[in-house]
């Protein structure tokens, strides 16, 4: 290695996981990896829900999905083919194809069936091309749920400030113990991001508090509001922080970054 040349930072994979739907896990993978580019962080967001709502959301038309996550979980083409550059500098996606549904039968009782993300992300973490790599996941326990767990360092969890929050985090915390017991060991919970806060409500405050007395230091310490701009940006086919800069949640989201590379630069100190 050359005097002025720089070892590569290791790469960091997160899941953005929630088995419950509707908690605002698809915007937050958005726009978190937006926030994380804007900071300077290198992102590569994986699509692997079905739907393909952080494709759509990012703004990468059908057109542009040639190849997508269905045909490296098939083993048909490397990951580094699926990758698709998005309008913004330091972010790149790999986006979803609907036939992502029908993986579990297809891959069927396959040897490391449960492990085809990890095996082809290793280049990847091999190549220093990226610092970050966040899986967007389907609200399910299935097959693409097990192999984003599987192929991560560790699990965001995104948690709306509702009434059954708890529960449907305590049942994502038995599924995160089933895969460390059974695929991946060193998998941690990196943070629990609460999402669609409205501080009107005070079931929200309620939530929030209670959420925070049984985690407690695991919950960042940023919030992100309902916020109208939010809901707005997918539609426009652009992240929050495009779409609008100054809103709440776009402001939301860059504290959320910001509080997650702190996290991992504490976190790489004492593994030091």
């Amino acid at each position: 290695m050359a005097a002025d040349q720089k070892p590569h930072r290791a790469l960091r994979v997160l899941v953005v996981a929630n088995q419950k739907g509707g908690v605002g896990k698809t915007t937050t993978a958005i726009n978190l990896g937006t926030a994380l580019a804007a900071v300077g962080e290198r992102v590569l967001l994986i699509d692997s829900d079905p739907q393909g709502n952080a494709s759509t959301g990012l703004g990468i038309p059908h057109s542009k999905r040639k190849v997508t996550l269905y045909d490296v979980l098939m083993g048909d083409a490397p990951i580094t083919d699926a990758i698709v550059p998005t309008a913004l500098p330091g972010l790149d996606i790999v986006p979803a194809h609907a036939d992502l549904s029908g993986v579990e039968l297809e891959l069927g009782q396959q040897a490391r069936r449960s492990f085809k993300l990890r095996d082809a992300i290793d280049p990847i973490r091999q190549s220093g091309a990226y610092t970050y790599v966040l899986i967007d996941c389907p609200p399910s326990l299935n097959l693409l749920t097990v192999n984003a767990m599987a192929a991560s360092d560790a699990v965001l969890v995104p948690l709306q400030c509702e009434f059954f929050a708890l529960e449907g985090l305590s049942q994502l915390m038995r599924t995160v113990e089933l895969v460390r017991g059974s695929l991946n060991p060193n998998l941690e919970i990196q943070g629990v991001v609460l999402t669609m806060y409205d501080r009107r409500n005070s079931l929200s405050e309620q939530v929030a508090k209670d959420v925070r007395a049984h985690f407690g230091g695991t919950v960042y310490a940023t919030v992100i509001p309902r916020n109208v701009r939010v809901s707005e940006a997918p539609s426009f086919g652009k992240p929050v922080l495009v779409y609008d800069l100054k809103c709440a949640g776009s402001q939301a989201y860059l504290k959320l970054a910001r509080e997650v590379v702190v996290r991992e630069r504490d976190r790489r100190a004492k593994a030091a």
